[in-house]
């Protein structure tokens, strides 16, 4: 019998991180994924590199991120901050986050995080929410835009800014959970 504190028991994530990631957007749900049962992996574009949060919070990756595949996780976490707007640029990053949408795979994005998905131009027609400061990147890319703390179309789990966190990884971990 599964521990029902340990929801995530066996179930393996994948954490984005770059250099001036939004610090709260990565280390909490990373935390409560952890606490929750399940194996966090944390990739950025170099393994074992030293990535310096916005408020300045250090984050070592576990790996690099075109070492990654799909199929080795049941979900993807996309913190915010400035990160994205650099690994949006990147085809490995992009082809991985369309991977895990093809696979229907939990892809959960807070405040700029939603900038990835966008590229990789999984977002049309998806109920989503993100910061204000790319609301009009979302409706550009054929995304439904709404302002709440968290939304949950399916898949996507999507929030605006950290106050969101605690409604964020409650919404990703209840996504997981089923």
């Amino acid at each position: 019998m599964s521990d029902p504190n340990l929801p995530l028991s066996g179930q393996r994530v994948l954490i984005l991180v770059g250099e001036i990631y939004e610090d709260l957007e990565l280390w909490y749900p990373k935390l409560r994924l952890e606490e929750a049962g399940a194996t966090v992996t944390v990739a950025g574009p170099q393994a074992d590199t030293h990535y310096n949060g916005k408020h300045g919070y250090p984050c070592t990756s576990d790996t690099a991120i075109d070492q990654m595949r799909h199929s080795d996780f049941e979900s993807l976490v996309v913190p915010g901050g400035f990160m994205p707007d650099k690994l949006r640029r990147d085809k490995t990053v992009l082809d991985l986050v369309a991977a895990f949408d093809t696979a229907k795979k939990p892809i959960a994005t807070i405040c700029h995080g939603g900038w990835i998905p966008i590229s990789a131009g999984v977002y049309r027609g998806v109920k989503v929410t993100g910061s204000p400061g790319i609301k009009d990147d979302l409706v550009n890319a054929g995304a439904i835009y709404q302002d709440a703390a968290v939304v949950v179309d399916g898949h996507h789990i999507s929030s605006r800014r950290p106050d969101d966190l605690p409604d964020f990884c409650r919404a990703l971990i209840a996504v997981m959970s089923t």
